[in-house]
């Protein structure tokens, strides 16, 4: 009786110090992790910090493009409001072209130029025409400024998706070396379970900050539309001023 006892316990200590040992194997390294990944799971892996790098990208763009922007409309719009101001129609335009970056001198320009054509004298059908050239400025740069922010929606609405993809590929694999091993240890189904949370934490950590970007980026595009239909409604008012005066 004492033998089986023994024979039992000796047996239970050889299962521990084995259930142990194959849960300290697991690495759970971003390289270990990788290392004891599927290619289904790594291939999601790939596929998420393309995306990452991809949003960065963006998210650095669009940052650049609308400061520089804001910088120039916040040095344009007094300068070409006091070279009209006075009635000097081609330094204003000089003005315009010196700052590119900006995105009310693109609106202005369009007017101004159209304005120039008039020999300045505008009559009715000249102002309605310079009204169709700030419309269609307008859209233009309304389009420069949202280029790029279908890529951070995109990456934002997929990515936990398919980082929930590459759960579901971990959960199945955590299974099947189950039924594999014929073992319910926790070091059986360690692997794959990590390589589930792995690919969802990632697909989360790619998303968030796409989402945020996208909101932010979103906001100041309106915010520039309003400045740009300000512009365009005081240019035209410039103009009916101006052919009053004939």
């Amino acid at each position: 009786m004492i033998l089986a006892q023994l024979a039992h316990f000796a047996s239970h200590t050889a299962s521990s110090l084995a259930f142990f040992q194959e849960e300290q194997a697991v690495n759970f390294s971003p390289m270990g992790l990788w290392e004891h990944m599927g290619w289904p799971a790594r291939i999601i892996a790939i596929i998420l910090f393309v995306e990452s790098i991809w949003s960065l990208a963006v998210m650095i763009d669009r940052y650049l493009y609308f400061s520089a922007a804001r910088k120039q409309s916040r040095e344009f719009a007094p300068k070409v409001a006091g070279a009209l101001k006075d009635s000097k129609l081609e330094e204003a335009i000089k003005i315009a072209d010196r700052n590119k970056k900006s995105h009310l001198a693109e609106v202005v320009t369009a007017g101004l130029q159209e304005f120039r054509a008039s020999a300045g004298s505008p009559t009715e059908e000249t102002i309605e025409s310079s009204g169709r050239a700030l419309e269609r400025a307008e859209a233009i740069v309304h389009a420069k400024l949202k280029r790029g922010l279908s890529v951070l929606a995109t990456i934002g609405a997929t990515a936990p998706f398919v980082g929930l993809l590459g759960t579901v590929i971990g959960i199945l694999n955590a299974f099947q070396q189950i039924a594999t091993q014929k073992t319910s240890g926790i070091g059986a189904v360690a692997g794959g379970i990590s390589e589930a949370l792995v690919t969802t934490a990632f697909g989360l950590l790619v998303a968030i900050p796409a989402v945020m970007a996208f909101n932010y980026f979103t906001g100041r595009v309106e915010s520039f539309d309003v400045e740009m239909d300000n512009s365009s409604s005081e240019l035209i008012d410039y103009f009916i001023k101006q052919s009053h005066k004939r």
